[in-house]
This record gives structure tokens, sequence and C-alpha cells, in this order.
């Protein structure tokens, strides 16, 4: 093979760097994700400018990019922490967090790469222990759930304000109690159920006795009244009534005027 002409080996020596600069120049940012950028002789970590975002970017090769994914992300702790009279409850909780777009910068700088385990894991615990330090196990048996979570976030809003970064929500989703206490709670949770309903019972016997009563009052005052108005004269007149109209109808029949009580007719039918 012959030789390569010495004025191409100098453009080969350039393509050759040219390669090399151009590949440690350009970051891709993937969707969900955004860029630190670190220049080594520009006075470091640039925070008083926007991160890098989505795309294709090309920077100084002395330069470095951190890439932070910015999108909401979780982690799962299980805690064991202390009730207010000494007894361990063990908690299960999902964190939603993302770090605060518009200071990345500054996490990065002051916090570094790993702020889950710096911050928001220390923060959650330490929320999740004052939360849990104010109750008793039998409240926090019965406490509804929401309530624990929502003093559990804003404990750790609290902890994390001025960390750059953002906790959305927190969800709460066990709490476990010692055995002996767990069956004591409900030894305890089901005689109250059973008082309750035989108290209910008879609180609807109770109902249904003063329905009665007021039954029997309605239809006892009804009669009265029903006796005052059937005067003699009126009796007479709906038994005069009642006999002409039982002659208007096709049925055979012998009538007797005058032999009834009262005066009133007889009437002796075909049956």
């Amino acid at each position: 093979m012959e030789k390569l002409p010495k004025s191409i080996v100098p453009i080969i020596i350039v393509v050759i760097i040219g390669i090399i600069f151009i590949s440690n120049s350009t970051v891709n940012i993937s969707s969900g994700e955004a860029g630190v950028l670190f220049k080594r002789f520009g006075g470091g970590v640039v925070t008083d400018e926007p991160p890098l975002d989505e795309g294709f970017h090309i920077v100084a090769p002395w330069n470095d990019v951190f890439v932070y994914e910015v999108r909401q992300q979780t982690i799962d702790e299980k805690m064991t922490v202390l009730s207010s009279n000494g007894l361990d409850i063990k908690l299960d909780a999902t964190i939603w967090f993302e770090p605060d777009y518009d200071r990345l910068g500054l996490l990065h700088k002051e916090r570094g790469e790993d702020y889950v385990r710096r911050l928001i894991q220390p923060a959650v615990r330490s929320a999740t222990r004052t939360v849990v330090g104010r109750y008793k196990p039998e409240e926090l048996y019965a406490q509804k759930r929401e309530s624990i979570q929502k003093e559990m976030y804003e404990e750790t809003e609290q902890l994390l304000r001025d960390q750059y970064v953002l906790v959305n929500r927190i969800l709460v989703r066990d709490v476990s109690l010692p055995p002996t206490i767990k069956g004591a709670i409900e030894r305890k949770l089901k005689q109250e159920q059973e008082s309750l309903e035989y108290q209910y019972r008879l609180e609807k016997a109770e109902k249904e006795k003063e329905r009665q009563r007021i039954e029997a009052e309605g239809k006892a005052r009804a009669n009265e009244i029903l006796s005052a108005s059937l005067t003699d004269k009126i009796l007479r007149e709906k038994g005069i009534q009642a006999t002409l109209e039982l002659s208007n109808s096709s049925n055979s029949k012998v009538i007797v005027i005058g032999s009834g009580d009262e005066g009133l007719p007889i009437i002796l039918g075909n049956n």
C-alpha cells in the first residue's frame, strides 16, 4: 500500500480532532429531563440561567452537563416510629416529589445529585416521627388516614422549604400496630358497636311503642267524633235513604213499612 501524501496527513489529524471535539461537545437531553451546566473555567455551576431543556445541545468540551429527571417521581418508605406512649408503630408511605425546575442549578450546587437520600428521605422520616408521636395507638387506629397524610405532608413541606425540591403529596399505605394493642382495640370497638346496636334496638322499640299509642289515640278520637255526630235523626235519615236505594234495585224483596226499630222499614229479600 502506497504511503499517503504528506499534505493529507494534517487534514486527517484535523478531522479526527474535530470528531473528538464534536463528540465531547454535544449533549442530548431526553424527555422529562433537564441539564445543569458546569463551566470549568467560567464560575462553576450555572445558577443564574434556566437549565438546559430537552433536546440536542452543544457545549464546550471542557464543560460538563449533569442531567436530572424533572418529572414527578415516587419513593416508598417503610418506617418504625414511636407513638406518644412509646409503642412501636410501623408505617408505609409513598412520597410524590420533583425537583424545583427553575432552581435546578442551586439544587445541584448546594445539595448534589443524591438529594433524595440527603433531603427528602430524612425530612419524611422526621415528619412521620413528629406526627405519629402526637397520637396514642388507639387514636392512630381510629384516626382517618387522610388526616395523618395531611399532617405528614404539612410537616415535610415545612422542613423542605427553600431546599429546591417540591413534595406534591404523601400517601399512607398502611399503619401497623403491635398485635396485642391491635387486638385490644378491636375488642373494644366490637363492644362499642354491640352497645350502639343494642341502644338502636331500644330506641326503635320505643319509637314503635309511641307510634302505636298515637295511632290508638287517633282511632279513639275518631270514634268519639263519629259517635257524637250520629244523632237519632241522622241515623233515621240514613236508614230511609238506604231503604230507598234498596227498593230501586232489580232484586226481588218485600218491604214492611214501620215494623223495624225506630219505625224503620224491614226489607225481606228473596235470599
